[in-house]
């Protein structure tokens, strides 16, 4: 996983990498505009049919600018190249002067604009232009983007479309330490950032304002990055869950992958539990066993005959009680899921509390479940030895007493805090869920798709934590529910880029869990 920095934690490790460890910035600089180059070389090309400009600002976002400047010129050797620098040469320093002698060392041009007069004088270079290079304000930015910045900011938008524009280290005019927006910046189709993300990277509706993101390594220690004990929230990776996808050793059993048991559904409304069942199997989960009213139980086995059944005998309305409850439900199962349709009527309620205070098993509670523990207004306690909840906002608003809204505005802070309070992992959805550990490490998942806002994708979730919790019992709690969510997500962009957005369903997402899982491999071209 990827630490998520603040501007303040970014400037902290460039610190501790040049005074500590002894790498000069100089160097730092080179590598961040090499990285960049890189990009540039390996999306644009050829690029000597590109008419490039590259805009520099006065601090080092503008001298890693000069050193691509410097690259195109020695390796690139573009149709056409305009360097503007936004500020008087006499004003860089350090190894922003450096590096703009040494841009000047290789006959190198540029062209000089301090002031807005002057930008309005040369801004008929954008008119041409077929790549765009910003490097004009860096993570330190605090506001929004004034003066001969923000005339520049505001033509670029209107004059380069931004899949022709990429960005350094953030687009000029974002924030990195807030999702929010201060004011008008550059929407680019690339952002190269490094070392680490920066929060206004991954948040919407800044994150949105990046394209597609490239962390790239410029020489700072993996040890320096990890040192931060500021460092709370971190950024899943492909990488983190693919070793849980080995090929299973040839003398595996179905025992060996656990047993889940789902308790949800009535006569009425099967699908939900019926959705955590099947995404429960195709995690691996080896047995799957469904406790549901019994007029649902045809339903369910004449759809995925894989799936067992425990027929639970109807209330009046088709729904399950709490009277129906057996102990011998929990017999040799490795992990429960409760929730999907299960109802959120005074006998529904009273079957969640009761399965709640005594299953002294892993359980996942989700949908009607989690409406039913709202319902006792935090006065509840579990045996559970592991307790997930996968809310989405409204769900989480319950949970906690606050508005919607509210929860929308900290949802970092508001996930963190619940789960060590309450002692239980959180998997708060929506666009960049969040998976929220009792020790208080908050994790932000990548993938996703708006294709998923649609009915039975949480039940889908519920189903993967079940399943994944139940075959990995070995890894950390953490990197199970990592791997549903992740995965969870990137079967809604294979959906939504087969089907397209308004047409996939939840039961499309489960058909793209294979290609999901094959798209770890190191051979493949999964994320990360």
């Amino acid at each position: 996983m990827q630490p998520i920095l603040t501007a303040e934690q970014m400037r902290e490790v460039d610190r501790v990498t040049i005074e500590e460890r002894g790498v000069p910035g100089l160097i730092l600089m080179e590598n961040a505009g090499s990285r960049v180059y890189e990009l540039l070389a390996h999306r644009f090309s050829p690029l000597n049919r590109q008419r490039v400009v590259v805009l520099c600002g006065k601090g080092n976002n503008g001298g890693d600018g000069l050193v691509i400047a410097r690259h195109l010129v020695t390796r690139g050797r573009p149709l056409s190249l305009q360097v503007i620098l936004l500020c008087d040469p006499k004003q860089l320093d350090g190894d922003a002067a450096a590096n703009y002698r040494m841009f000047l060392a290789v006959d190198g041009e540029v062209t000089a604009v301090a002031e807005v007069e002057g930008w309005q004088r040369t801004r008929s270079v954008l008119a041409t232009a077929t790549l765009l290079v910003d490097a004009m304000l860096g993570t330190g930015i605090q506001g929004a983007a004034r003066g001969v910045y923000l005339d520049v900011i505001r033509d670029v938008n209107a004059q380069v479309p931004p899949e022709r524009i990429v960005a350094v280290d953030i687009p000029s005019g974002l924030a990195s330490d807030t999702g929010e927006i201060a004011g008008e910046s550059i929407h680019a189709a690339h952002t190269v950032t490094f070392t680490a993300p920066k929060i206004g990277q991954i948040f919407p509706p800044a994150a949105e304002r990046c394209g597609n993101l490239h962390v790239a390594s410029i020489g700072t220690a993996a040890s320096v990055l990890g040192s931060n004990p500021n460092s709370r929230l971190w950024l899943s990776e492909a990488r983190d869950i693919a070793g849980l996808f080995r090929p299973r050793d040839r003398s595996a059993h179905k025992g060996d992958f656990g047993h889940v048991l789902v308790v949800g559904g009535s006569r009425a409304k099967p699908g939900a539990v019926l959705l955590a069942g099947s995404a429960a199997l195709r995690a691996g989960a080896g047995l799957v066993t469904v406790a549901t009213a019994a007029g649902a139980t045809g339903t369910i086995v004449g759809r995925t005959p894989e799936l067992m059944t425990e027929p639970v005998t109807e209330a009046a309305d088709g729904s399950m009680s709490a009277s129906a409850f057996r102990k011998e439900w929990l017999e040799r199962k490795t992990v429960i899921a409760i929730g999907p349709g299960i109802g959120t009527n005074a006998d529904n309620q009273a079957l969640v509390h009761r399965i709640v205070r005594e299953a002294a098993l892993p359980l996942v509670v989700d949908a009607d479940g989690l409406t039913a523990l709202a319902a006792l207004e935090g006065n509840w306690e579990h045996r559970s030895p592991l307790l997930v909840l996968t809310p989405h906002p409204g769900e989480m608003a319950r949970l906690t007493g606050l508005s919607t809204e509210q929860v929308q505005k900290r949802r970092v802070d508001v996930a963190r805090e619940f789960s060590v309070r309450r002692k239980v992992y959180l998997v708060l959805k929506g666009n960049r869920s969040l998976i929220a550990t009792p020790q208080g490490k908050v994790i932000v998942n990548p993938t996703g798709s708006p294709a998923m806002a649609s009915g039975g994708s949480g039940d889908i979730l519920t189903g993967l934590i079940a399943g994944f919790l139940a075959g990995f019992r070995e890894a950390p709690p953490e990197i199970a529910i990592c791997a549903a969510v992740y995965l969870h997500g990137l079967c809604g962009e294979l959906a939504a880029g087969r089907l397209g957005e308004q047409a996939a369903l939840a039961t499309d997402l489960l058909a793209a869990l294979p290609e999901a899982i094959r798209s770890l491999s190191p051979a493949s071209d999964g994320r990360g």
